[in-house]
């Protein structure tokens, strides 16, 4: 099962993502009320998303709001960042504010350019064959610079570019950096803006290859594993809508975070209830930890420096999906304004999870037992070396689960022969795998059963010996709310078992306490680069794994809206200096979690998968287990049920 493209030329629904008409009409009207000519590129070309009360009084039958497009533009000739809005349904620019000092994302083909730029550079050239190598026996990774002060790079537009020697197309490049070559390119103007050219260690000796024509003989003990829906899959979708089993949620994708989910609702006894009203991806960080030239500079923002919905893979069935799969496609935008479709770029379907409860009763004899299933909602995105498999689990039982698939392949350096990394971890012959940290910041627009909801945190305490403890085995939970965002501000914290609980405080369940959601970490890490460094500027949301803001449209990006090249202090830092209160209100709970790569031989030359994320799950939100009245399994479903 396929998808295609929508029918329509608008969307059905406010927040149903622009359609390709829709891109081409913003475009052409920007283009045309603004003369813009051959020097602007189109940074961002997406859905201005109404305002959640806009959209809510819509669905009760008010006024559905006008489609507008929210556009970032860059002029090259000046190295001006625009951001517009544009009416759809009155055809017209509505907005139009140039934002001075800042740098829009890194586009896809403004890489391809420069990587052209670079090859094209006589001095780049000489480098290579002072060294023995030709243009064509290279590939170039452009990477942004991040912001260190130096005052030569204030006001231009640069990215850097790491090269790698490959004899073929199929080669594995980042086996054999190229070292002591380091070349910064001017975007707006595309061309070299400085090359340095140090001594650096050699080549690596292997080719560290990977692919199916390097592979001498597979395994040969496989058997077939199938998974069949005969009547095919429980899902039902309508636009950009879903419904399975008990939930319904509507789905989304922007060039910038990729997939979004919109108005999550679970049904309980016919009614549907609003758990979710926007969830997403809305920062990646990666900061490599070596501190020499030109290491340091290794701290990607993955989604606010480059946008990963942009660099999103087309899934192919039976590879990146399996089972009976239904895609959606993203329709976006280059930079110079065409449509571009990622065909298959978001994957659904359903898997077994194993058993989803069970009891035996053996003093009768009698087993209850039900087999889980989960609703899988997936992309994956490729930046530079790295996948990243972004997917949410919709569970039976009311849970949401979000988990980041790590695969690719691990960055590195070229070592001196008898070198022993300090930064790094020897992974081949001569071949450096750099220490380094990914952390996802998530942004949770919590609307539990209404837009009043309040946050408290949940800690375990052991009780001290004592009268009360003669045995010295207890424990208890405690509760505390959280009214202001300063007091928001949390780690995770395994001493203590720790958990947060958003709660609306208006709804109660049948034992008359408010109905709640748990936000449980999973795996976790903070950030080892000093309070003062750069990448702490930048990113300072990292300093906590737990924020909460009150709603409000304008704060998306835990680092700021423009992470590329900025100095910092921007995002959930600045918001929280106001201290507003928590305290049932509209929340949007930001969750920050780690994954800690100290690389292994293992993960060479191409890693597998490593896993992260966070779960949520209901906490009095039912008044019993709501996965009660979910079928046992029939024997022709599985061999393991049989009598």
């Amino acid at each position: 099962m396929t998808s295609t493209l929508p029918t329509s030329a608008v969307g059905t629904h406010p927040l149903d993502p622009l359609t390709a008409d829709e891109i081409a009409q913003a475009v052409e009207i920007v283009r045309t009320e603004k003369g813009l000519g051959e020097t602007w590129r189109f940074a961002n070309v997406v859905l201005q998303e109404p305002t959640k009360d806009v959209v809510l009084a819509s669905e009760r039958g008010g006024r559905c709001p006008p489609r507008q497009a929210f556009l970032v533009l860059l002029d090259n000739a000046t190295g001006h960042t625009y951001e517009v809005i544009v009416d759809l349904t009155r055809t017209q620019v509505v907005a139009w504010q140039q934002i001075p000092g800042v740098q829009p994302r890194i586009m896809a083909d403004e890489m391809a350019e420069g990587e052209l730029a670079v090859k094209a550079d006589p001095a780049f050239q000489a480098a290579l064959a002072k060294r023995g190598l030709t243009v064509d026996q290279v590939m170039v990774d452009l990477w942004s610079v991040g912001h260190y002060g130096f005052a030569d790079e204030e006001d231009v537009r640069l990215v850097r570019a790491l090269i790698w020697f490959r004899e073929t197309l199929t080669d594995n490049a980042y086996a054999r950096s190229v070292d002591g070559l380091r070349v910064w390119v001017d975007l707006n103007q595309m061309r070299v803006w400085r090359l340095e050219d140090h001594t650096g260690a050699p080549l690596p000796p292997q080719p560290g290859n990977y692919a199916r024509e390097y592979i001498p003989q597979w395994r040969t003990d496989l058997k077939p594993l199938e998974i069949r829906q005969p009547e095919g899959p429980s899902f039902m979708v309508e636009g950009w809508q879903v419904r399975w089993q008990k939930w319904q949620f509507r789905v989304g994708f922007t060039p910038r975070e990729g997939l979004v989910l919109h108005q999550i609702t679970y049904e309980d006894d016919g009614r549907p209830r609003s758990v979710l009203y926007r969830a997403s991806l809305a920062e990646m960080v990666v900061p490599y930890g070596d501190p020499r030239a030109p290491h340091y500079r290794n701290n990607a923002f993955d989604v606010g420096e480059y946008g990963v919905g942009m660099l999103a893979n087309s899934l192919k069935l039976g590879c990146d999906c399996l089972g009976e799969i239904y895609y959606f496609d993203a329709t976006l935008a280059d930079s110079r304004g065409r449509v571009t479709v990622i065909e298959n770029a978001v994957c659904m379907h359903e898997e077994d999870y194993g058993i989803l409860w069970k009891h035996t009763n053996g003093r009768i004899n009698q087993v209850e037992v039900r087999r889980s299933r989960r609703l899988v909602v997936s992309f994956i995105t490729t930046v530079d070396n790295y996948e990243y498999g972004i997917f949410w689990y919709f569970y039976q039982d009311g849970s949401i689960q979000f988990e980041a698939k790590l695969t690719g392949i691990v960055l590195t350096a070229a070592a001196e022969p008898e070198e022993q990394p300090k930064y790094g971890v020897l992974v081949a012959p001569q071949v450096n795998a750099l220490v380094h940290q990914h952390f996802f910041g998530m942004r949770l627009d919590f609307d539990l059963d209404g837009v009043g909801n309040s946050i408290e945190e949940i800690n375990t305490v052991a009780e001290p010996p004592g009268p009360e403890n003669p045995q010295a085995n207890a424990f208890y939970a405690t509760t505390t709310l959280l009214k202001t965002e300063a007091e928001a501000q949390r780690l995770a914290d395994a001493h203590a078992a720790r958990y947060w609980r958003i709660i609306n405080p208006n709804r109660a369940n049948a034992l008359g306490t408010p109905v709640a959601y748990r936000l449980i970490p999973g795996e976790n890490v903070l950030p080892f680069a000093h309070p003062e460094s750069s990448l702490m500027k930048r990113a300072g949301f990292l300093a906590k794994h737990l924020w909460v803001t009150p709603y409000d449209p304008a704060e998306q990006w835990p680092a700021g809206p423009y992470p590329n090249q900025h100095p910092g202090g921007e995002g959930l830092p600045q918001w929280t200096q106001a201290n507003r209160s928590l305290v049932n209100t509209d929340l949007v709970v930001w969750y920050n979690f780690g994954h800690h790569h100290i690389p292994r031989p293992e993960d060479w030359p191409v890693m597998p998968v490593a896993y992260s994320g966070f779960w949520m799950k209901p906490d009095g939100f039912f008044d019993r287990n709501p996965a009660l009245d979910v079928p046992p399994s029939t024997p022709a479903q599985s061999h393991c049920c049989h009598s």
